[in-house]
């Protein structure tokens, strides 16, 4: 009898071995494929399913005040032709050809509020001389909208459309604004962009001037801080005797650089010297891994805003909402007769609200 239950204790402990290993496995695999971005770490510089459309372009800047009175009806969209004949002047004043220029990058996707932020931050980019505006937009095709509110500043510029690959927009927290400013990069190597400066600039964020004169003469990497961020309400170096010697930001997350997109700015003649320097699809290190792959060194970075004790830029972050449908019970022919049949439609373009007979 002794033997008989040595042998049921033996099968039963080989069982329970055989249930843990199994276990085990199973813990392994489910934690290898579950959740792909633990261990992601495949950064390429372009992407077979990533799209870069140059949508329009003008290299050409003819600033001058949005109400003079001889400027051109742009608020409705041009034919072919006249687009193509169009040559606007050239700016009364020319600034000093020396200059370097700032290619401001903003990445942008259609939204309720999107030329709302175009307008505003296209405004401020008015007043600074030597810059070229990229705007990438998150959309498979070239929109007619955006376009006109962004060459009505008269501000050489260049959009483009890059969407975000869908393997990347399922999911759950989606890399927002990488695939723009990947497409943005391309366009800089593509023709050859080595001197002047890069700098990310989002659409819904507040630039104060002086930031422009601050980073236009970068060397290498230039860092300022960045007000409304986080938790701590802003992400800044930390600096000592005119040198980085660390970060204050509200969520470290074993970062290098625990920087915001907007705290810093990148000579070209600096990025040059990386061929390879791009930004990961993982949402939270695209700073981290875009600074890492342009070989950053502490010693690099030059703090600027009086060394890092002024804010020059804040994350403002406009709160977005759903475009609400509005009922119109009029007929459109009697609505056609109010100012009402064309401020809608226009709304209905930007995307602010959508009409509707029955809904």
């Amino acid at each position: 009898m002794f033997t008989s239950r040595a042998c049921i204790v033996l099968r039963q402990r080989k069982v329970f071995f055989l249930l843990v290993a199994f276990i085990f496995v199973l813990l392994f695999v489910f934690g290898s494929f579950s959740n792909p971005e633990d261990y992601e770490k495949e950064y390429p510089l372009q992407l077979e399913n990533e799209q870069l459309v140059i949508c329009y372009e003008s290299n050409t800047d003819y600033r001058k005040s949005l109400y003079a009175t001889n400027l051109p009806d742009i608020t409705d969209e041009p034919s072919t032709t006249q687009r193509n004949n169009h040559q606007p002047q050239a700016l009364q004043q020319p600034v000093n050809g020396t200059e370097p220029v700032i290619y401001f990058v903003t990445p942008t996707y259609p939204r309720r509020e999107q030329i709302a932020e175009i307008i505003r931050l296209g405004q401020t980019l008015m007043h600074v001389p030597r810059l070229h505006w990229i705007v990438a937009d998150d959309t498979t095709s070239c929109s007619d909208v955006l376009n006109r509110h962004i060459r009505k500043f008269g501000i050489p510029y260049t959009q483009l459309a890059s969407p975000m690959p869908e393997m990347y927009r399922a999911r759950k927290n989606a890399p927002r604004g990488v695939a723009n400013r990947r497409a943005a990069l391309n366009w800089i190597r593509r023709n050859q962009k080595k001197t002047g400066v890069l700098y990310f600039g989002d659409d819904d964020n507040t630039f104060d001037l002086k930031l422009f004169s601050e980073i236009r003469y970068t060397k290498k990497v230039s860092m300022f801080p960045v007000g409304l961020i986080g938790d701590y309400g802003i992400s800044s170096p930390i600096v000592r005797n005119g040198r980085v010697e660390g970060f204050f930001d509200s969520w470290p997350a074993k970062r290098k650089w625990p920087v915001d997109m907007a705290g810093f700015a990148v000579s070209l003649e600096y990025l040059a010297l990386s061929p390879n320097a791009t930004m990961p699809f993982k949402a939270g290190y695209e700073e981290d891994e875009f600074l890492k792959s342009i070989g950053l060194k502490l010693e690099d970075i030059e703090p600027k805003a009086r060394n890092c004790t002024e804010i020059l830029v804040w994350h403002t972050q406009t709160k977005s909402s759903k475009s609400p449908t509005v009922r119109i019970s009029m007929d459109r022919q009697k609505l056609d007769k109010l100012n009402l049949g064309a401020l809608l439609r226009r709304l209905e373009s930007m995307g602010v609200n959508h009409i509707s007979e029955s809904e």
